[in-house]
């Protein structure tokens, strides 16, 4: 059966010539015989008619850049337009825009390059052709580092040994789901906005308490068999605007979940204790208070209980895995086997597009079934747009939140409603929290600023034996030599990823000839990251979140100086536990990649340049924008966590934490709530 063509967005003549010529160039294997034929193109036309006007917008004035013959002329001294040039020279142009001294050069070249990169590699054929196994439900495991593990299960590890784990019945029971033709309550004791690993856990908690408890998320609902483990398809799904989420400049791409459960839903599961050096710093710098390292450890031990966190045994480890510990003990660092909040995992390597076994426990599996199973209401594809403070004389002034339901397919409004709260929990993540509080005007102060990131650069290596990034567990290992590196507690720590194909492409520096060789050797690639604690230059604000529009969000972000350095360092470290296991070759994420191949080279690391879309930066722990304080200038919520001066509103979520963690956010974000809600039903009691 022929369904109906996708639609496509208008492009000009001059804009279909410069894109044609981009991916010529970019991405050659799309136009000649050994590769892939592709028309990028019309698959660019198509991506732009669905993907969030903003970034539609964005896209088309670097395009329009890079095609104008004004900005060459600007660029290159030659007002010779892009597409008219010939093939040599137009290599030469895009590496001038590429290694531009201009941050603007950098950013418009990495627009164009990103999305025809993920276009391309998106394709399932592209995909076969450099060495990807598919989709790991559709085949028998092929390697020892996937499927069931050999032996007998016992509750004591998170991992399936000999069979797969029987199927689960839908995780939301029908009867607690409001779907877009229900009406939507007029009043409820709590409303809670967002799923994610706040969120989930503040509803649970509340809805035991015996509150009437709402939840709202602006997502989607995916459950079961509709993770189809289509990298593409579910990144679109999953992941907060269609996975485009980036700092203005694109030097940052900014990795959150989208549908219900948030982050949860699509993290790598690992579980791991806020330091107590940072839990410190905390309480003499912020004032939290109940939250010391000696209070927060049986709020630690419940939360890893509920998700059943279990350290990973030694013979579940995927190679990539292996890497860090193998390499940390040839070199004498410190590394160890880590816990992740799973039941039953299959080792399929797909958990960033989430979970089609229901192994992974976060709030899709736990928190949220917990919730509904309380008398929660749960409303998806619900977008709170504002909120206003109703003051009738009470000491709790009501909260009236304005609700757009969105259409499942074009995520557009549809309808719209109040909700009033006598309490609201704001559990949107660290970009959309800030954001709807702005547009209230309820900002000020530390909302919105702050921004702390964990920014993490990809560190690959091509080696001689099969590594297979993208089936395992990931982040099974790490690696924490070097997480306390300076006087005040800051540093950086490594892991190790699975790496689905679309991912692996759009990570790699490089583009045209040589990006195609690399992604030919997917299969011999290895991938680890080095994750920095920012935050060290304190009283600097790294970034901050805007709103652009009604529903669009500014983040900008800069690295302080003693966080940049902690990122080079980090590169080095992480090139170096790549040599110590015998890697043919290491390659930087720099715009030019460096290839290191003996500990000679690692020098060379530090002497290139570290400004905006000059190297690959992302970030997966976005935290910070309401953070808590006693001083309402330079915080957004009290050690409580309820906005200052609104009593009866709640921030649960990363936006909450005073500082960056050194750690994976998830185990710290879900204790701290657990805290934050405890309180909530103490001061509001029924």
């Amino acid at each position: 059966m022929v369904g109906s063509p996708a639609p496509a967005h208008p492009l000009t003549p001059t804009q279909r010539a410069t894109l044609d010529t981009a991916a010529r160039r970019i991405v050659p294997a799309a136009y000649d015989t050994a590769g892939v034929p592709m028309d990028l193109v019309a698959r660019v036309a198509e991506r732009l008619a669905t993907m969030p006007p903003p970034y539609a917008a964005d896209f088309l004035v670097a395009v329009d850049l890079l095609g104008s013959r004004v900005a060459a002329l600007l660029v290159t001294g030659s007002p010779i337009a892009f597409w008219r040039r010939d093939s040599v020279g137009q290599d030469a142009y895009l590496q001038q825009w590429s290694r531009s001294r201009l941050a603007a050069c950098r950013t418009v070249f990495q627009a164009v390059r990103r999305l025809l990169i993920v276009l391309y590699y998106a394709a399932p054929e592209t995909q076969q052709a450099m060495g990807f196994r598919g989709a790991p439900h559709r085949r028998v495991p092929a390697v020892p580092w996937e499927g069931p593990a050999i032996g007998v299960a016992t509750d004591d590890e998170p991992i399936a040994r000999a069979a797969t784990p029987p199927t689960v019945p839908p995780i939301v029971p029908p009867r607690h789901l409001l779907t877009a033709t229900d009406e939507l309550p007029r009043t409820t004791d709590v409303l809670v906005i967002g799923t994610g690993a706040g969120g989930g856990v503040t509803a649970a908690r509340l809805a035991e308490a015996g509150f009437e408890v709402t939840v709202i998320e602006a997502g989607p609902l995916v459950q079961g068999d509709a993770f189809d483990e289509h990298e593409a398809h579910l990144n679109a799904r999953l992941y907060a605007d269609q996975g485009m989420r980036a700092t203005k400049d694109q030097s940052v791409s900014i990795i959150q979940g989208g549908a219900v459960g948030g982050g949860t839903t699509v993290n790598w599961m690992i579980m791991l204790r806020t330091p107590p050096h940072v839990l410190d710093e905390w309480t003499e710098r912020h004032g939290t208070v109940g939250m010391s390292p000696a209070e927060l450890a049986p709020v630690f031990d419940e939360i890893e209980r509920v998700v059943h966190a279990r350290r990973v045994p030694d013979d579940a480890h995927s190679p990539n895995n292996r890497l860090i510990l193998d390499g940390a003990a040839r070199l004498g660092w410190r590394a160890s086997s880590a816990m992740i909040n799973a039941r039953g995992c299959v080792r399929a390597g797909t958990c960033g597009t989430g979970c089609r076994y229901d192994a992974k426990q976060g709030a899709l599996t736990v928190w949220l079934p917990r919730a509904v199973g309380a008398g929660a209401r749960l409303v998806v594809n619900a977008r709170a747009s504002r909120m206003e403070i109703v003051r009738d004389g009470g000491a709790v002034p009501r909260k009236r939140v304005t609700v757009a339901r969105l259409d499942p397919r074009t995520r557009q409004p549809v309808s719209e409603a109040t909700i009033d709260a006598r309490l609201v929990v704001l559990a949107a993540g660290a970009v959309e929290t800030p954001l709807l509080l702005q547009r209230s005007g309820l900002g000020g102060g530390g909302v919105g600023n702050w921004l702390r990131l964990h920014p993490t650069t990809p560190v690959a290596a091509v080696y001689d034996r099969e590594i297979y990034g993208a089936s395992g567990i990931p982040l099974s290992t790490v690696c924490d030599e070097f997480l306390v590196s300076d006087a005040n507690g800051y540093g950086f720590w490594i892991e190790s990823p699975t790496m689905q194909p679309m991912l692996t492409a759009v990570a790699a520096s490089g583009w045209g000839s040589e990006h195609r060789r690399l992604m030919a050797r997917f299969r011999n690639l290895s991938t680890l990251i080095a994750l920095t604690r920012d935050g060290a230059d304190r009283g600097l604000s790294n970034g901050s979140v805007r709103p652009r529009g009604t529903t669009g969000a500014v983040i900008r972000y800069r690295l302080g100086p003693a966080d940049r350095r902690h990122v080079v360092e980090s590169i080095v470290a992480t090139a170096r536990l790549h040599l110590a296991n015998g890697a043919r070759e290491v390659l930087t994420r720099h715009t030019e990649p460096l290839r290191i191949q003996s500990e000679r080279d690692l020098e060379a690391i530090r002497s290139q340049r570290y400004g905006p879309n000059e190297f690959s930066l992302f970030s997966a722990h976005v935290n910070g924008t309401c953070r808590m304080g006693t001083d309402p200038r330079t915080s957004g919520t009290t050690p409580d966590g309820e906005r200052h001066g609104v009593p009866g509103l709640y921030i649960c979520d990363g936006s909450l934490l005073p500082t960056a963690l050194g750690v994976n956010p998830q185990e710290t974000i879900m204790a701290v709530c657990a805290v934050v809600a405890a309180r909530i039903a103490h001061r509001h009691p029924k």
